[in-house]
């Protein structure tokens, strides 16, 4: 229960899903974490929720792009707790469901602002506090659609393929201050995300969450927590040998 004792993180989308997941999991392994997000309710309500378990979080409004209130949210985490350890880009949206001929250039620049620009933002505004640390962990969220691809969504496609490049490069630039950074490549998790991706192909909602469950080997969905355990192990020492490095979580997804 304390594989993360000391360390200090920030999560953004933090409110929901797999950004809610590796919240709860983090500070019951030890870690102070700042919650990011624009879901001032949900995020809110799971901070007063861990704090009154005595855990140390709190909460932050934050739309990851929009670079000021990065910079704030971020330099808040630590300075509330002292330092920044970790960092979890996780926040992300899919985006709209349409041919690449079909998209307008705003669906196309929405995606890339809140999945690849609020990777850069989150990066650039942590790794100070992570150098004055002597450490750090960058952790990445991209997707089996930063490995492979299917015939939809392309912005998001092209977002998660990027955040895999991004890791890389970082991973380089940054080793000599001991600071890590890894990609993690989720198959399909039941999170709000995907229930609302699943609503856009059309198809009956129990229908099409059959046909997706299918894609994978394992023959199901992952859950959030399948994410917030590789979160926590990344985010620990127990990974203090692996940068620059995918760490897939997908059922089997990406195994054909």
């Amino acid at each position: 229960m304390a594989r993360l004792a000391g360390k200090v993180a920030a999560v953004t989308g933090g409110a929901v899903g797999i950004g809610k997941a590796a919240v709860q999991r983090m500070v019951e392994e030890g870690a102070a974490v700042g919650i990011l997000d624009v879901l001032d309710q949900a995020g809110k309500a799971l901070a007063t929720e861990l704090a009154a378990k005595g855990y140390k979080v709190a909460y932050w409004h934050c739309d990851v792009a929009d670079e000021a209130q990065v910079k704030e949210a971020i330099d808040s985490v630590a300075e509330k707790f002292g330092k920044l350890d970790v960092l979890v880009n996780n926040a992300g949206i899919s985006g709209t469901n349409k041919p690449t001929h079909e998209l307008t250039e705003e669906e196309w620049d929405r995606v890339q602002a809140v999945n690849v620009k609020g990777v850069f933002f989150c990066t650039k505004h942590a790794i100070p506090h992570m150098k004055k640390a002597g450490s750090g962990s960058l952790i990445n969220l991209s997707s089996i659609y930063g490995l492979v691809s299917a015939p939809d969504v392309p912005p998001y496609h092209a977002s998660k393929g990027a955040v895999r490049l991004m890791t890389k490069t970082d991973a380089m630039i940054y080793a000599p201050d001991r600071i890590r950074a890894n990609s993690i490549h989720p198959g399909f998790i039941w999170t709000p995300m995907v229930e609302n991706h699943l609503k856009t192909t059309g198809m009956d909602p129990e229908e099409a969450r059959k046909a997706t469950a299918a894609l994978h080997p394992l023959g199901h969905m992952g859950e959030p927590d399948d994410i917030a355990w590789g979160i926590v192990y990344l985010a620990s020492d127990e990974s203090k040998f692996i940068t620059g490095s995918e760490l897939v979580i997908d059922g089997g997804y990406t195994a054909h």
